[in-house]
């Protein structure tokens, strides 16, 4: 069992886009006469922080300092979205865009099963974008790690400046890509792309042999320092300078897998941020996937959890 260190002094910087996760749960006992599908009778509805906001929840959860810097709209979502992370102690910068609505996601649950997502989302204007990047340079002296979390929402238009800002001021960069350009993240510490997410940049490949070969071409053609690939259930890859190292999935019980790149990503910044090598931080990090894929919807996992193992 590793031993896990003190996160408390840790602070992380987080960057991207944030949502709203809304949650509809009910019962469902019929089929709709208009249509066949199923009349969900809504029962409770929750909200939860979804992207790079669960991103910094995991953070917080973590007992580390978690600094959110992204872009919401005026509008009901955006100021429940600052509540919710004002309560779980994360220090947030969230501009507001007149322009813009909120990004919401909408998810029916029907008998512990999700039958429907529903998004709402816009682009966020330049203007807003071009003073979160003057933000994000005065606040580099403030934290350890960097967290880029691009959900593909127009949040980080400005990437490559801020990865070679944080480079600059020596501050690791951690990316959680998206879509099939990764030339704008070239120079981060570490990407984190899941398995569907690496086959649309680098094409599939049919043996490990080819999917070591494939991924440490794409590491050195960005001048990463290493490439984290996350895998379902054949557990996470690491690709650096000096090989691969695996590890297989933990989780007893697989639940629900959304979010769990973002407890990837966030514990693997947390432990970098503590000191931590990149092998050591992987397997903490591979524990605490296995840990929130057993939990329904976007969810944390708490330190407490993680030393519990």
């Amino acid at each position: 069992m590793m031993t896990i260190p003190d996160t408390a002094p840790a602070r992380v910087l987080i960057v991207g886009d944030v949502m709203l996760d809304r949650y509809w749960f009910g019962e469902v006992s019929r089929i709709s006469p208009e249509a066949p599908v199923p009349v969900v009778k809504v029962e409770r509805v929750e909200e939860r922080p979804g992207g790079a906001a669960n991103v910094a929840r995991n953070v917080a959860a973590l007992g580390a300092r978690a600094m959110l810097l992204s872009v919401v709209g005026n509008d009901e979502a955006g100021r429940g979205l600052t509540r919710l992370l004002e309560a779980e102690g994360i220090s947030c910068s969230l501009h507001e865009d007149a322009q813009l609505s909120t990004t919401v996601k909408l998810r029916v649950i029907g008998r512990q099963q999700q039958l429907l997502r529903i998004d709402f989302e816009t682009w966020p204007a330049h203007e807003v974008l071009r003073a979160k990047l003057a933000e994000f340079e005065s606040r580099l002296p403030e934290c350890d790690v960097v967290i880029l979390s691009d959900y593909g929402k127009g949040g980080l238009t400005h990437i490559a400046d801020m990865i070679r800002s944080a480079r600059a001021a020596g501050k690791p960069v951690l990316v959680d890509p998206k879509g099939e350009d990764y030339s704008r993240y070239a120079g981060a510490t570490l990407l984190t792309p899941n398995r569907s997410e690496l086959r649309q940049v680098v094409g599939r490949w049919a043996s490990e042999e080819e999917l070591a070969e494939k991924a440490q071409q794409l590491r050195a053609r960005l001048a990463l320092e290493a490439l984290l690939v996350t895998r379902s259930e054949d557990g996470m890859t690491l690709f650096g300078a000096s090989g691969s190292v695996h590890e297989p999935a933990l989780a007893r019980e697989v639940y629900d897998v959304s979010g769990a790149g973002d407890t990837v990503i966030a514990t693997m910044a947390v432990m970098l941020a503590c000191g931590l090598d990149l092998g050591s931080a992987m397997r903490l990090a591979n524990r605490a996937a296995g840990i929130v894929v057993g939990k329904l919807g976007t969810a944390t996992c708490t330190l407490a959890e993680l030393q519990a193992g």
